[in-house]
């Protein structure tokens, strides 16, 4: 169930479309790209596989994917399919995605995102995301979900929550 408006349907800016076929390539390597990892998920009319670089957010254990420009081709796809591969260099984690409502999402936003809005860059890039500055109230958080959904990703296996055996 969408907890987001569905008239508040995005697009990415001009330069993302552009770059993220790099980005997957790049990150399909292995590189690393810090928080950002390449999400696969069937497309909702073609079933085709679909992938996009996405930034992680991790927070209490868990970990979560938010999109910066609203509404757009993932979060639809992800919302109709419900699972996705997350795929970081070699590894693959076949996950399920549960959309958060704006009061789950807004609480887990504002903590995950809470460490880089003390720096002055931080700040720059969270207010140009999702047009929140620092001391933002939990009232503007969840606002914000509304515009900018947020899924949990869960591991579709006990090993992969776990991760690898020592």
């Amino acid at each position: 169930m969408p907890w987001t408006d569905p008239s508040r349907v995005a697009h990415a800016p001009r330069f993302v479309p552009l770059l993220n076929p790099l980005m997957r390539r790049l990150m399909g390597t292995g590189l690393p790209f810090g928080p950002n990892v390449l999400l696969t998920v069937r497309g909702r009319t073609s079933g085709r596989p679909r992938t996009f670089p996405v930034a992680v957010l991790e927070t209490g254990g868990r970990r979560f994917v938010t999109s910066p420009y609203g509404q757009v081709n993932w979060v639809r796809n992800l919302r109709a399919d419900g699972a996705a591969t997350v795929s970081k260099g070699r590894e693959r984690t076949e996950v399920e995605a549960v959309e958060l409502s704006p009061e789950e999402g807004g609480a887990v936003l504002r903590e995950a995102i809470a460490p880089y809005v003390t720096s002055r860059i931080g700040a720059k890039l969270v207010g140009l995301f999702y047009g929140l500055r620092p001391g933002a109230s939990l009232e503007e958080y969840i606002e914000d979900v509304r515009g900018h959904p947020i899924f949990e990703l869960c591991p579709r296996d006990l090993e992969a929550a776990m991760g690898p055996k020592h």
